[in-house]
Order: C-alpha cells, then sequence, then structure tokens
C-alpha cells in the first residue's frame, strides 16, 4: 500500500551558485528549464523561503531509481 508520505517529493531551493553550476552543465539559462509557479502545492514545505527566479531541485526516487528534476520558480 502507499502511503501519501512516499509521493510527496523533497524539494530544494539551489544557492545562486549552485544554479550556475547546473545552468553551466546543461548549457541551458534558467529562464529555460521547466517553470512552477510560486503557488503550486508541491512547493507548500518551501513557499514562503522561494522567490520567483529561483531554481528549485526535485529529488524522486522511482522504484528504487533516483532522479533530480529542476524547476524554475515563476510567479502567478
Amino acid at each position: 500500500m502507499v502511503s501519501l508520505f512516499d509521493l510527496v517529493l523533497e524539494h530544494r531551493i539551489l544557492s545562486e551558485s549552485d544554479a550556475a553550476k547546473i545552468t553551466k552543465k546543461y548549457n541551458v539559462p534558467l529562464e529555460k528549464f521547466p517553470r512552477i509557479l510560486k503557488t503550486d502545492k508541491m512547493i507548500e514545505d518551501i513557499k514562503d523561503s522561494v522567490k520567483p527566479g529561483q531554481l528549485i531541485e526535485i529529488k524522486r526516487n522511482d522504484n528504487g531509481k533516483k532522479y533530480l528534476y529542476y524547476r524554475y520558480v515563476i510567479d502567478a
């Protein structure tokens, strides 16, 4: 049985230097990353700290495989 806590993904706001490393690694400017609204329910835990223009790292674990996703925060 899957619990609700298994479905919640870990979100972390990247520092400017970490975001710069990710943009360099993928050779993509911040604005070209997939977007997420500042008001999105998925980032409820960090909503007071997150600002538009920041990059968020999302950790996901699917059947033992770990993935990192990145989203660019925008205003609603």
